[in-house]
This record gives structure tokens, sequence and C-alpha cells, in this order.
């Protein structure tokens, strides 16, 4: 079997289900409320590593290397071998029954330096990153014409979030690296306790929780095919930006705190400026639109509200513990105000959703919406009758592309890959491989903003290359 899109080819040589190394009772575990406002949505990890082939290392060694430490990091990370499956209510659930993994083995027909990492439509999508057709997690490794090898990864969404995903692959990469006095069980254990996020009896939900998330039986109906003709497309684009540049951001973003104590973030900051620039792309024919921008927040610690035990199982915690607030201002007051001013509104909208009792409220109002699926209402796009730019950002700034070395080096490159298929953009920045402080930017958006902010910005958004990573 050939795939073939772009410049160059990749050839599937080996297909297999890779399970837990011990057998396990078939056992449900249902998922949590937080799970089940994430929409049916794959999310894709992919890393690439110089030519790993050492003096007495094979392809076959090499490979059979991650089958071996998959097998045992799915013993405790059983989740993702499971399958996903409709209870009596209509949702989702999980069937623990050791299906397995979707392992694939491929051969690319580039060299690793060849790839046109900038633009991971034409050479991640469906060709280095697998698309998974059945279970939680499928895995795809392929090597490349240099020696170098892509290790990929989709998991479904509604069963672990990026954090959670970040966990199994630390687990995984651990237990296959060569250590004579290497354990088989991965340090950081899984916690799957459900109750940690059970619905409070009665239940008590702020009205700000009925702004960020809808039932989707409250949605209006998708609009016909017809008028999406004229519909910018979204395209996933990959972008460095120096620590320098995000300085520099930062300092205008506090340039009216005055020496307070309430310093805005990079993230922060970063995101203020990205609000600014999709609005002013957006308004160029249009001012008078709505630019809404949301940021995930993960509730770990927020949950844990210094219980020092309720904080261990929260940090080891497998499932989704997100909420994404957002913001609607006019283009056009986004456009005129500095950034300082929208760095403030940022602020605003954060503060809402950064406590314990927003993400308990969020628990208890999906519970009182069962089993009717709730959805973020930014993921939805332009809803209501409000036209203009939405997006989402989430920060990866735990992703540990350094700590994913298998025993052969740690990756040249990582990244997540998230083309999610809502109407609302999305962006990810993380750690640039090289720690320097800088940030690479994996930005899902419309082409016409991007095509904007490059001609705005070039020297914030840099497109990412080869000679950045290796020089």
């Amino acid at each position: 079997m050939c795939i073939g899109k772009g410049e160059f080819t990749v050839k599937v040589t080996n297909k297999e289900i890779v399970a837990a190394a011990l057998p396990m009772q078939e056992h449900w575990l249902p998922l949590s409320n937080l799970d089940l406002i994430l929409p049916p949505v794959d999310v894709g990890v992919f890393f690439c590593y110089k030519n790993p082939i050492i003096t007495t290392a094979t392809h076959h060694s090499i490979v059979g290397c991650l089958k071996n430490s998959l097998t045992e990091a799915l013993v405790s990370y059983y989740a993702f071998a499971g399958e996903v499956m409709t209870n009596s209510m209509g949702e989702p659930e999980l069937l623990c029954n050791n299906r397995g993994v979707d392992f694939v083995e491929a051969f690319a027909d580039v060299e690793l330096q060849s790839l046109n990492l900038y633009n991971p439509d034409e050479t991640v999508e469906g060709k280095l990153v697998p698309k998974k057709k059945h279970g939680v997690l499928a895995v795809q490794a392929t090597w490349m014409k240099c020696g170098g090898l892509v290790v990929a990864c989709t998991f479904d969404h509604r069963i672990a979030d990026a954090y959670s995903a970040n966990m199994f692959l630390v687990s995984w990469a651990e237990i296959a690296r060569p250590n004579d006095n290497k354990s088989l069980i991965p340090t950081t254990q899984p916690c799957f306790r459900r109750s940690l996020l059970t619905p409070r009896r009665p239940p008590s939900i702020h009205p700000s929780i009925y702004d960020m998330y809808v039932p989707i039986s409250d949605l209006p109906p998708p609009p016909e095919p017809e008028s999406d003709i004229k519909t910018d497309p979204i395209i996933s684009r990959i972008y460095y930006v120096t620590s320098k540049e995000l300085n520099n951001m930062q300092s205008l973003a506090n340039s009216n705190n005055n020496g307070g104590s309430s310093k805005r973030s990079k993230l922060e900051s970063f995101s203020a400026f990205l609000w600014k620039m999709v609005a002013e792309a957006a308004s160029i024919n249009n001012e008078n639109i709505v630019a809404k921008m949301g940021l995930v927040v993960d509730g770990r610690k927020r949950l844990s509200n210094g219980d020092k035990n309720k904080e261990e199982l929260m940090n080891s915690y497998f499932g989704n513990v997100l909420s994404i607030p957002y913001g609607g201002r006019l283009a056009e007051e986004l456009v005129d105000n500095p950034l300082c001013w929208v760095a403030d509104r940022v602020h605003e909208f954060l503060e809402a959703a950064v406590t314990e009792e927003h993400f308990l409220g969020l628990i208890d109002w999906v519970e009182e919406h069962r089993p009717v699926p709730g959805l973020a209402r930014i993921y939805c796009g332009s809803t209501g009758g409000e036209e203009g730019p939405t997006f989402v950002v989430s920060s990866g700034q735990r992703f540990p592309e350094s700590k994913v070395d298998f025993g052969w080096g740690k990756p040249v490159f990582g990244s997540y890959h998230f083309p999610w298929g809502g109407s609302a953009g999305y962006v990810m920045p993380m750690p640039s491989p090289k720690r320097n402080g800088d940030w690479l930017l994996y930005m899902h958006l419309p082409k016409g903003h991007l095509h904007f902010m490059e001609a705005q910005a070039p020297h914030f958004f840099r497109p990412i290359s080869w000679d950045y990573l290796i020089n």
C-alpha cells in the first residue's frame, strides 16, 4: 500500500496490533463529565529522529524496541488499548478490553531534512501521522531515505488531553531506554479515578459557564454547502519565534503595569498579540466584526486546591481536565488599542476559569444536561449571528519532546498536529527543541490570516526550517 501526496511517497511495509503485555479483566471505564464535553476528534503528535542506526542496531531491532516497550507501557496506560463504545444512554464509554493499538511500519521516499515541516498539511497529514481507524490510539514508525525515523501517534481526544498523552509518551520512552537497572513499570503511574471529578449534590453553576458552553441541541443547523464556497480555507503551518521577540512582546503587554504584581505571562501576552493580528487580518473588509479567542486552561492544579493527597492524584490523572474560556471584542477596538490593553482583556476572561469553583461548576453543568452532549462555544466558531474569526490557543509549554528518547537520542524536532475539524482555528505554542527560550508555533488558521501575519510580522512568525533546527 502506498500513500502518495505532495512531493514524496510513503509505503506501508507492515501492520499489526500491539496489545498490553499482561492480560487484563475486561471492564468498562466511564468517561468523566470533563471528557464528555470533548467532540470526537483525534490529536496527532510526531517526533523526528536523525539516523538512529548504531553499531548493533537495525531497523528491525529499533522497531522491535518500540513495540516491546509499547506492550509494557500499555499495562499501566490500558485506556489506550481499549475501544470507545456507546452505552445505553447514548454516551461514549471506554471498554478496557486490551483490543490493542494499531501499529504501522512504513518507508518514506524522502530524506528527513527534505521534509517541509513549515507545511505539515503536505508532509505530515495522512502520511507520517497515522489516521486512527479503530481503537483509541494508533502509532506509525516511518523510516526515511536517509536512515532517519519519524515516530507518530494519533489518539482520541475524548480519552486523553495533551497532559495525559505527554505522561504516556514519557513513560513509553522511559521503558524503552536501555538501562541495566530498568523497571518495566513507568515512574508515573496514571490515575483513572473518576470520583475525583464527581458532580456535586446539589449542583452549583456560575452563570459564566452557560456563556462558555452550549448543549449541542441548542446549536443552529450547519450552513448550506454553497455558503462555504467563499470561506477562507483553514490550513496548518509551523513557525518558530525567538526568545528576544517573545520578551519584547511581553514587555509591551506589561507596559501599563507600572511595576504591579499582576504581570502578564508570556502566554497571555502572545495570545493578546495573536488576537490583535487575527482581528486586523479579518477586519480589512469589515471593521464591525467580532473577533473571538479562547484559551485552554488545565484544571489539575485548580482542583487540588492545596490538598496534598488530591494534588498527587490530579498530577497523574489520565483524562481531560480542560476548560476553554473565551472573549469576544470588536475587531476595531482590538486593532486600535495597544497590546497592553488587549492583554488586560485576555487576563479578565481567564480569571473566571482559573479557580476550583469554575471546574466544579463545569462538571455540574455537564451533569445537568446529560445525556445531551455539551460543547465549548468557541469550538463552534461564529454562532448567534456574530460573524468574525474565532480561534483557540492551547499552551504546549509542557510538551516533553526532549524526554521522548527511546534509546537512540532525543528528537531533533517534535510537534503536535491538530487540524481539529472545527470552524474555529487552533494554535499551540511549544518550547523549541533547541531549549534556548524560543517557541515553536503550530497554527491552524485561515490561509488569508496566516499570509497577513507573515507579511506584517515576518520578524515574529518565522517558518520552521532545518537550517534553524540543526544550526
